[in-house]
Formats: C-alpha cells, structure tokens, sequence
C-alpha cells in the first residue's frame, strides 16, 4: 500500500527532508498500527568508532513585521516562517522593503537577519538625528551623512559614530552650524558591527543596501555626505565607473549624485572621522570638503 500523497504534499516533505515510510500490509490491525511517518534526520547515520557527531542547530525564527494595510504608522506581527537551514540568512519578513514606512523599517532592521552579522552583533545601528519628531514620523533634515559599519562602541550604545569619532564628528558639524538635533541624520551603511572592528565584505553591504536606499528614499535629503571608502562605494556604485577602484582620493572634491525616488541627490565624498583620527594631517582635506558641500547645498536650494 502506497500514501496517497499529491504533488504539492510530496513537494513539501521534501522540502523538510522528511521520508515517508509504511509498513508492508499485514491485515487491518496492523494497518492500523501503523508507525508515524519518521523524518530523516532522526535516523543516526553509521559513523566510525570514537567519531563525535555534529548537529548544526538552526538560527531561531523570527516574527514577521508588517504594516496593517491602510493603516497609516500601524504595525502587525504574524508568526515566524520556517526558520532558514543551517548556515543560509534571510531577511525575516516577505515584504518588499522599498514600501516599508518609517516605522516598519525600523522594525525590520532591528530583527533582520539577511547575513552572518546577526550572530555576533549586540544591536543593530538603524541611526539618529533630525529634530524632535512623533516617534513613528520621518525625520525631516537637509543632510544625510553616512558612515561605514559600526564599531564596538555603536555596536553597544545602538548609536552611529559613538566614541572619540563621534566626537570629531560633532565638532565638524558645528563648525557647519550644525548638529545631530538639527537638520541632520547620521547613519552607518551596514546596521550591524562586523567582528574585530573588521571591513565589511561586499555581500554584507549589498544585504543592507536596500534598508539604506529606503532610508533616503523617505528622508529626502537635499544633500548626502558619504564618510569613508565604503560608503562611498555603496552610494556611488551606480554613477561612478569603476568606483570601486578608484583610490579615495579620487572621489573628493567633485559633486556626484545618488538617484532616489526620481530624484538625483548630491553626494560628496570625505573621510570617515575614525581615519581623521589616524591621520591627522587630513583633516584640513576634511574641512574643505565640507565646505565643498556647504556650497554644493546652497547651489541646490
């Protein structure tokens, strides 16, 4: 006797590495007996004398966070898919990020785990900055400075550009007239910190891209500041030949654009404050790009 099983029912056990199995008919008592269907995985391979099995476990699902249809800044959470196999990373929810509100993308960000960073991080660094606004309301600013991957400290804090880089930072901005309450976002292109302060690969930046690309598309800033190599090189990879070749240096002082929701936003290239901090002898290099962009953005409005 076979299980009657149609298409989609095999398709799916398959898919859960499940194996069938029925005992040969004996009567109806024993039919009726019959033994629960035994997945694979429960069935101990033969291995030689003295060997240690190894049993990867399964990163634990996550809810899924969705904004209710029609309801403005409203959220729901559905139960967790199946979770991924051992080793694969997926962004926990089905939706396509770019229709994702403020609010939702904040979520989404917090619980994603589209690659291996999520094992290791402690927060997830979404970013701050703009007035004081409702908590779920896009903050509304005229830049948008983004920064590399986060490091011990915002990693710990949730914050970006924390610590003595931070500082920097803050006294570059008010040299501008500027600060992180006041017309300004500051976020990091890759929301988790990689291991050992290490540079993120490129296959972590493209997972995150598209939680950045949201982000601009919703802030609308007039201006976009890309501080260091690799935020540069998410930001201009589009509009730049060979962006990823060129030395730093090459990116300076020029006026590029980063196109967002019909729009083409200005984007100048700097140094991250972590590298002026190391080299001090940039920093006046800093300045005036920053004073490039002063100019850049007075040109546009």
């Amino acid at each position: 006797m076979s299980l009657d099983l149609d298409e989609r029912q095999r398709a799916m056990l398959q898919e859960m590495h499940v194996q069938v199995w029925w005992p040969p008919p004996s009567g109806a008592e024993a039919l009726a007996r019959a033994p629960e269907p035994v997945p694979a995985a429960t069935t101990a391979p033969l291995r030689s004398a003295g060997a240690t099995p190894r049993v990867a476990a399964a990163p634990a699902p996550l809810p899924v966070v969705e904004p209710v249809p029609g309801g403005e800044g409203n959220l729901r959470v559905r139960a967790a898919p199946n979770p991924p196999a051992p080793g694969v990373f997926a962004h926990p929810h089905d939706l396509d990020i770019a229709t994702l509100n403020w609010a939702a993308l904040q979520q989404a960000v917090s619980v994603c785990r589209a690659c291996p960073l999520c094992e290791t991080r402690k927060s997830t660094v979404f970013g701050v900055g703009g007035p004081p606004a409702e908590p779920q309301a896009v903050p509304q600013v005229d830049w948008l400075i983004v920064g590399e991957a986060p490091d011990e400290e915002e990693d710990r804090t949730g914050e970006p550009f924390a610590g003595q880089g931070g500082q920097l930072l803050d006294n570059m901005l008010r040299a501008m007239a500027l600060g992180r309450q006041h017309q300004v976002f500051l976020t990091p292109v890759v929301k988790c910190r990689p291991p050992g302060n290490r540079n993120p690969e490129p296959a972590e930046i493209a997972q995150c891209e598209p939680f950045l690309r949201r982000q601009i598309a919703l802030l609308q800033p007039k201006i976009i500041l890309a501080m260091g190599r690799f935020a540069a090189v998410a930001l201009l990879q589009d509009s730049v030949p060979d962006v990823r070749q060129l030395p730093p240096g090459k990116l300076r002082v020029r006026l590029h654009h980063y196109a967002s929701a019909g729009r083409k936003v200005p984007v100048v290239a700097t140094f991250s404050p972590n590298h002026l901090l190391r080299n001090q002898a940039e920093k006046a290099k800093a300045w005036a790009d920053l004073c490039f962009a002063m100019d850049a953005l007075r040109s546009t409005v």
